[in-house]
């Protein structure tokens, strides 16, 4: 009995090429879709990389929309090969950042208008990523920087380094067109003695990076007794996750920085099927 003919196959032969030899030049649709809720971010990314791939695409959603469960959001055409390919790639350029902006929206959302929203953990991603982070942040409708204005900040290892509070800020005084922003952790003193020291030193924005809300609470009363909470922004962050937000409507906050539950959010489930 005859054996079937088996192929000889270099590790530098691409497998679809013989996988699809036979319907090589076929043109095929396929739909690229959503089964969530969320907020689409990568779009125009996605687009280009598509075209150079050789496919046709179209897509009537842009970066920003809101989509539910079972919108297409984009139809392509090309070969077997090509949509293969586009299975592998096109679905990654926009299922994370979706999931960024879906996150940073929803927190947007869950302050209600009465505390601006900053996610500045970009920073700690791989270099690769940062812009493409950045942009599904602000597509979300948060901030990506905790001023829109020029500023210094000052962490607490700038402050270690320095000595202290009040040598740090007289440090950047040179600096007078720009925010002096203290990272406050009351490693030196009191955190509310920190706050006043960092207040009266010129700062403008005070970050209680304790995740304490006890913190934040004996902060905004220690600046509001001296008379001075108003000359400054009161800002807090430390581990916030998105059903915290709803608890700090009431309190004396201007930034809430939320980091991890908006970078880590899940990635957006995106499909890509063959019609």
């Amino acid at each position: 009995m005859s054996q079937p003919t088996k192929l000889s196959i270099s590790t530098t032969i691409d497998l679809r090429d013989i996988i699809f030899r036979n319907i090589s030049d076929k043109r095929i649709e396929a739909k690229i879709w959503t089964t969530q809720n969320g907020i689409v971010a990568g779009i125009s990314r996605m687009i280009k990389k598509a075209v150079k791939l050789g496919l046709s695409i179209e897509a009537d959603i842009k970066d920003g929309d809101e989509i539910n469960g079972g919108d297409t959001i984009a139809t392509i055409i090309g070969t077997p090969k090509k949509i293969s390919i586009a299975e592998d790639v096109l679905i990654g350029l926009i299922s994370k950042t979706s999931g960024i902006a879906t996150a940073a929206r929803k927190a947007v959302k869950l302050s209600e208008g009465k505390i601006r929203i900053v996610s500045g953990a970009w920073k700690k991603m791989p270099y690769e990523l940062k812009n493409e982070i950045r942009e599904a942040i602000e597509i979300g409708g948060a901030n990506i920087r905790i001023s829109g204005a020029p500023f210094i900040y000052l962490d607490k290892n700038y402050i270690r380094m320095l000595g202290n509070i009040k040598k740090a800020l007289e440090a950047v005084e040179i600096f007078e067109d720009r925010i002096k922003v203290i990272q406050l952790k009351g490693e030196t003193d009191l955190i509310w003695k920190e706050a006043l020291e960092a207040a009266y030193g010129g700062a403008g924005i005070l970050m209680v990076d304790t995740g304490k809300i006890e913190d934040l609470k004996i902060v905004a009363e220690k600046l509001t007794d001296d008379g001075i909470r108003d000359s400054v922004e009161l800002a807090f962050g430390g581990s916030i996750n998105l059903e915290d937000i709803p608890k700090f409507l009431n309190l004396d906050v201007d930034i809430l920085d939320i980091g991890r539950a908006v970078i880590d959010a899940p990635m957006l489930d995106i499909r890509l099927d063959v019609l």
